[in-house]
């Protein structure tokens, strides 16, 4: 989980990527222009900023240069257009801008460069060793039986099912799909989009075939705090 700060004056896709960033367990602030986003820097301390490039008061690139001078610039910052050049990308990205997604931004491309920017923030808090962990040496598992890693996810334990087959096929197969979604939601950790990438629904019919079994959202969510 990680505190990321959205900068656009487009109110779309603001609640568009803070939606998404939501589902993958990140908090997300948003800002409309450059006057809330040095508020939001100065409040939150965000770990990483996705920031629009042509804004009304102050655009993106000069937003940039100024955390830059003024030592500002402790997070990663990815830059978003639809209508920069390649010349204002490449200043951007000698500034100091991790990456450049230009819009209409696909969600892979999305997710990839957000993951790239909160490694590289994870890397730079990581503290410096003062000796060599001793790591154990792995077990085989015994036979017959799944390692506790096919078991667990960073949400806990997976559930483990066992259907009645003697039960009319519509009951059955309802059964089957509620234990098959929050099999897939607890494995990725309450993630709607990426189970919607696993079971290959489009979102709103996840949300809609959830709700129609029943399915606890919240069962795999991981925890904000």
């Amino acid at each position: 989980m990680a505190n990321i700060l959205v900068v656009d004056d487009e109110l779309g896709i603001r609640d568009l990527l803070q939606e998404i960033l939501n589902d993958e367990g990140h908090n997300v602030e948003v800002a409309e222009n450059a006057a809330q986003a040095r508020a939001a820097r100065l409040r939150d301390r965000p770990d990483l900023v996705l920031l629009d490039i042509w804004m009304p008061d102050t655009d993106g690139v000069t937003l940039l240069k100024e955390w830059s001078t003024t030592g500002a610039l402790t997070m990663p910052v990815i830059m978003m257009s639809g209508h920069a050049t390649i010349d204002t990308a490449v200043e951007a990205t000698k500034i100091g801008a991790l990456a450049f997604l230009e819009k209409p931004i696909t969600l892979q491309k999305l997710l990839k460069a957000v993951e790239q920017g909160l490694t590289r923030t994870a890397v730079r808090k990581l503290p410096v060793p003062t000796q060599v962990p001793h790591v154990a040496a792995p077990t085989e598992p015994v036979a017959g039986l799944a390692p506790d890693s096919a078991l667990h996810s960073a949400a806990g334990p997976l559930p483990r099912q066992s259907f009645g087959l003697d039960k009319p096929l519509r009951e059955a197969r309802d059964e089957f799909e509620k234990a098959y979604f929050e099999y897939h939601l607890a494995k990725e950790n309450g993630s709607m989009t990426r189970v919607a990438e696993k079971t290959g629904l489009e979102r709103t019919h996840l949300y809609r075939k959830l709700k129609q079994l029943g399915v606890d959202l919240t069962r795999g969510k991981r925890n904000v705090a």
